[in-house]
């Protein structure tokens, strides 16, 4: 019985920390460059839920080598991945940038009565060229595990005691960043969505997230650098 108690214990421990987790700034500017690209709040949503899922994944994975081999992640790998974060972040941020400034107008040759014509069109606002950007959201989400893995694990070695309890743990810690992100993402779409029909306020809430992500990035990597190779 008191096994029990302290098995669900670590599991509700695990689960308000992957709530608090996925609320870090650099998940929530990630996650804001990407729903950027949609005006769906259900598409935004959906996103939130596959960083949630490559999130997890990178953590359960790291868990079982942590687990099995009972070893720590060395501090110098564990600021590699916190480094790559910041250029991710970095590169979400000068997508939306990029994905703003393109006029997204199309040159067409049309032919009438054996006479060529050339016609200009924007596709700017069509949702033929809304495509799922579910996939960057997962590697992204992945990503960002890595980057937390190190701390994750010492508290898992630390707690658990035993391989099933700790990947346990780690599942149950997933599941409260998925919903957290969920939540999150979804919030995040709202604006998108709303401004999708008056396309300055659309545009400038894509570069403010743009620029928030790409300041955020800089200034991980701006942390993270003298430490790394001091």
């Amino acid at each position: 019985m008191p096994e029990l108690f302290s098995l669900l214990s670590l599991l509700m421990l695990g689960f308000v920390l992957g709530l608090e987790h996925a609320l870090d700034a650099d998940h929530v500017a990630a996650v804001s460059a990407i729903a950027s690209e949609t005006k769906s709040v259900k598409k935004s949503s959906i996103l939130g839920i596959f960083w949630g899922l490559g999130h997890t994944t990178t953590l359960f994975i790291a868990g079982i080598i942590v687990l099995i081999f009972k070893i720590v992640i060395p501090k110098n790998l564990a600021l590699s991945f916190e480094l790559l974060v910041g250029i991710m972040l970095i590169a979400l941020g000068l997508g939306v940038l990029w994905k703003a400034a393109k006029s997204k107008i199309h040159l067409h040759i049309h032919e009438h009565d054996g006479a060529g014509h050339v016609h200009f069109h924007s596709h700017a606002l069509s949702e033929s060229h809304s495509h799922s950007h579910a996939h960057k959201s997962f590697i992204v989400g992945a990503v960002h595990g890595l980057a937390g893995s190190a701390a994750l694990m010492l508290l898992v070695l630390s707690t658990a005691d035993s391989l099933f309890s700790g990947l346990l743990y780690i599942l149950v810690f997933g599941l409260g960043s998925i919903i957290a992100m969920l939540t999150i993402s979804t919030i995040i779409g709202l604006p998108f969505r709303l401004t999708s029909n008056f396309g300055k306020i659309n545009g400038a809430i894509k570069l403010i997230a743009g620029f928030a992500s790409i300041i955020l990035g800089v200034s991980i990597i701006y942390g993270i650098l003298p430490i790394l190779f001091v």
